[in-house]
């Protein structure tokens, strides 16, 4: 394993075919939801991708039967109650989307189960993305009482169209696999028990093309991404702005005695 890679701690390298590595996001005990640490290791490992010339396609994957179930509630709470952590995690959640997006090597996505927050961003965003057809895509934004801010507002209204952007972003609805692959939010739906073998064969034959033309592509085609910047940084703003009101507070204590949020009827917005 390169020395590149030591110090990621929530994340696990492994190598399953000849210049593609695998990312497997490692916290099964917790459906691979993201803490600070893997937060912050989602952020930055797009930039020693990008700088490894050992490597020329990546799979991203979860441990386990999730690929990411959102974000760790100690993470979301702390965002709330402290300004230094909400700036430090804002500041990661725009580099998180611009560093996949500059990534210039190819990213396979290899989604199963619940995909969620931090781990959807970098799963929706890849350049190809692989799906379970019983996986659950839930943007749960609003259902925190936030702000859809992340990747949802670069992204979603790209791939499936602004109609289903808005209904699923809106009222975070789960999206399965198959009708995932159905709206085009995602590249591919397949069994359960292929999705591995699929994502390798794919990255592989990513891996075996025409470097620079595959990356030259994707470059091109990311300026798509590029342009809705704006949209995107003001998305972002917004979800943050929400982290310091009284909905996130209701939508998080909802999440965590599980049950239906009680939210505020009227807003001065």
């Amino acid at each position: 394993m390169s020395d590149r890679y030591a110090a990621y701690t929530r994340l696990k390298f492994d190598y399953p075919a000849d210049r593609v590595l695998r990312i497997t996001m490692n916290r099964p005990e917790r459906l691979n939801a993201a803490d600070e640490t893997m937060h912050r290791e989602l952020t930055e490992v797009w930039r020693d991708i990008d700088g490894d010339p050992d490597i020329n396609a990546v799979i991203l994957t979860g441990a386990g039967k999730a690929f990411s179930a959102g974000g760790d509630f100690e993470m979301v709470q702390n965002i709330a109650d402290n300004f230094e952590t909400r700036a430090r995690v804002w500041k990661e959640a725009r580099d998180l989307v611009y560093n996949v997006i500059n990534c210039g090597k190819p990213i396979v996505s290899a989604m199963r189960g619940p995909a969620v927050g931090a781990g959807l961003v970098a799963g929706l965003l890849s350049d190809i993305s692989i799906v379970a057809k019983k996986a659950r895509i839930i943007d749960g934004h609003t259902r925190l009482g936030v702000a859809a801010g992340d990747h949802a507002a670069i992204v979603w209204p790209l791939l499936c169209g602004m109609a289903k952007a808005k209904y699923y972003l809106l009222l975070c609805d789960p999206v399965t696999g198959e009708e995932a692959e159905r709206i085009g939010l995602v590249s591919l739906a397949v069994e359960d028990e292929e999705l591995d073998a699929k994502a390798v064969e794919v990255a592989t034959r990513l891996a075996g093309g025409a470097q620079s033309a595959i990356r030259w592509t994707k470059y091109a085609l990311n300026n798509w991404y590029r342009m809705a910047g704006p949209t995107f940084d003001t998305s972002l703003a917004l979800e943050f702005l929400g982290f310091t009101g009284p909905e996130v507070q209701e939508g998080l204590a909802s999440h965590r005695e599980k049950r239906k949020p009680n939210f505020p009827p009227s807003t001065p917005i």
